[in-house]
C-alpha cells in the first residue's frame, strides 16, 4: 500500500468532486482525507485528496485528463520527505529553529545542505551533521555569485530552497530557475514595510503591532504569494531594536509553520495568492 496526495485545481463546474472521487474509487484508492474550496470571485476550484492504495499514476492521470475541464492542473505527490537547501547570511534564529525542529521530528524534512555568504553559521549547522557551504559574495557580481550557489544547490536536487534570513536580493534568472520553489521569511507583516530595515520603518511609523510573512519569492520584491503570517503587539516604549528582538520569535515560528504546510502539500499557488487546504 502506498500513500499519495492528489492536488487538483481548475475552472469550477458542477460535479467536479464526484468526478474525481469516482475515478479514485475506480482504481480502489481509499480516500483518507479530502478538502476542497471554490474561489467564487474567479470561479476556480481547488481540491486536495489524500489517497491510499496501489497506484497506476499514468492511467489515473489519463482518466483525470478526460474528466476534468480543459486547462485543469493536477499532480500526484508521493509521501516521501521533501529535501530543502537553506540559504543564510548571519542571523541564526530561523536556521536554528529549522535545524532543531527537523532534529526532533517536529518538522518532517530532509535538510540537504546550508549555504551562507558568510561562515558565521557554519558551526551551528555542522553540529547537526549537515553540510555547510560558504560562498562569499565579496568581489563578485551578483550573477557570478548566484552561479556558484546554483552549482552547489543543484548537487543536492532540493524540492525547495528556504531563505532563512538570507539578506540579498535574488536576480530574476535565479528566481525563474526555481519558480515557486523559493520560500522567504520577511520581517514585516506584508504588504507593510517592504524592503530593507522594516523594523526601523515600523518604529518610525509608530505601529502597534509587528509581524512576519513567509512567502514564495518572485521578481517583485517581497510581493510573492503569501503562505503564512502572524503578528504580536508592541507599544510606544519599544525602540526599533526592541521590535527587532521581539520579532525574531515571530519570524522563526511563521517560517516553520509555512514550511510545514508546503512540505506536506497543503499549498496551491494561484496567480499571486495561495490557497491552503
Amino acid at each position: 500500500m502506498e500513500r499519495k496526495t492528489l492536488l487538483t485545481h481548475c475552472v469550477d463546474e458542477p460535479g467536479l468532486i464526484a468526478k474525481i472521487t469516482n475515478i479514485c474509487y475506480k482504481y480502489q484508492l481509499n480516500i483518507i482525507h479530502n478538502n476542497e474550496f471554490v474561489d467564487n470571485t474567479c470561479g476556480h476550484f481547488f481540491m486536495r485528496t489524500e489517497l491510499e492504495g496501489n497506484f497506476n499514476d499514468e492511467t489515473l492521470r489519463d482518466d483525470l485528463n478526460h474528466a476534468l475541464p480543459e486547462g485543469a492542473q493536477y499532480k500526484l505527490v508521493d509521501s516521501s520527505r521533501k529535501r530543502i537547501v537553506i540559504m543564510v547570511t548571519k542571523e541564526a534564529h530561523c536556521l536554528g529553529d529549522i535545524l532543531m525542529k527537523s532534529f526532533d521530528g517536529a518538522l518532517d524534512v530532509e535538510i540537504a545542505a546550508v549555504i551562507g555568504n558568510y561562515d558565521r553559521l557554519q558551526g551551528l549547522t555542522e553540529r547537526f551533521d549537515i553540510p555547510y557551504h560558504c560562498i562569499s559574495h565579496e568581489g563578485l557580481e551578483r550573477e557570478a555569485h548566484e552561479q556558484q550557489m546554483t552549482e552547489v544547490i543543484d548537487q543536492y536536487q532540493p524540492d525547495y530552497i528556504v531563505l532563512a534570513k538570507y539578506m540579498r536580493v535574488l536576480t530574476p534568472s535565479f528566481v525563474e530557475k526555481y519558480h515557486h520553489r523559493i520560500i522567504n521569511i520577511h520581517h514585516s507583516f506584508l504588504p507593510a514595510f517592504i524592503g530593507a530595515k522594516p523594523y526601523l520603518q515600523a518604529y518610525q511609523r509608530g505601529v502597534k503591532i509587528i509581524g512576519a510573512t513567509a512567502h514564495f519569492v518572485t521578481n517583485d520584491l517581497d510581493e510573492g504569494p503569501i503562505i503564512k503570517q502572524d503578528v504580536i503587539p508592541v507599544d510606544h516604549t519599544f525602540s526599533a531594536e526592541d521590535m527587532a528582538q521581539a520579532g525574531r520569535d515571530v519570524e522563526k515560528n511563521v517560517l516553520s509553520k509555512a514550511l510545514n504546510k508546503v512540505l506536506n502539500d497543503h499549498v496551491f499557488v494561484h496567480g499571486n495568492k495561495t490557497v491552503i487546504l
